[in-house]
């Protein structure tokens, strides 16, 4: 079985700019827990629903002022 025959085809993602109150809303309209961070076409990161329910609010963060890169993870590998 190859990748491409499973994969989920034209995936919504955040720009590392955004802010973390916004993807949240991306994640809701969406039904997901999770988003690619990508700036430009160049995956940069995920960020998932628990990166900002606990590492921001544990951190204080403010969700209308946080952008994404502060909270995403970045060191993801993708397929080459």
């Amino acid at each position: 079985m190859k990748i491409a025959e499973i994969m989920t085809r034209n995936v919504r993602v955040v720009s590392p700019d955004r802010t973390i109150q916004e993807a949240a809303r991306l994640m809701d309209e969406m039904n997901v827990g999770v988003l690619p961070v990508c700036d430009g076409r160049r995956l940069r990161g995920m960020v998932t629903d628990r990166d900002i329910t606990v590492r921001a609010t544990a951190a204080g963060l403010t969700p209308d002022t946080t952008r994404v890169r502060e909270i995403m993870s970045d060191n993801v590998v993708g397929p080459e």
